[in-house]
């Protein structure tokens, strides 16, 4: 971390350190808009505020709760506004919580499937395993 006139920078090793996000993600949420681009120094390199470090962490906390980069860019918008439009951010936020339950069902479809298959090949052998056979058969899908 460097001090530039009452301010303090962190280079992208230092950001990277500090929220332990891969230096080559901090470039692309860079590139794609999420983290905006900082200033740089009178050497050419990029000079993080602690406000990119505030954004960083509100894009690996949304990140960990399964929200999409689009769905994090919505939110990181609307945060900014002086008057927070809190119906907006529960509409992202409910639609989010829609997706997920959807794909619970789904796993929870899959893990009866697979458990009901693997009931299929009891004896270890590929001769008569039900698996292979219910794989291979195009009628079932």
């Amino acid at each position: 971390m460097t001090k530039k006139k009452n301010h303090l920078f962190y280079s992208i090793g230092d950001l990277s350190k500090s929220t332990g996000t891969k230096v080559v993600t901090i470039r692309y949420y860079e590139k794609i808009g999420l983290l905006p681009e900082p200033p740089r120094t009178e050497g050419g390199y990029r000079a993080y505020t602690k406000k990119h470090q505030e954004t960083l962490f509100f894009i690996i906390r949304s990140r960990a709760l399964g929200f999409s980069l689009i769905e994090i860019q919505n939110l990181l918008k609307l945060s900014e506004n002086d008057i927070l439009l809190n119906q907006d951010v529960l509409t992202i936020t409910k639609n989010h919580l829609e997706n997920i339950r959807s794909k619970i069902s789904s796993l929870q479809k899959m893990e009866t499937s697979l458990k009901n298959l693997i009931k299929e090949c009891p004896n270890g052998k590929i001769s008569g395993c039900g698996i292979i056979d219910s794989l291979n058969n195009y009628s079932d899908t």
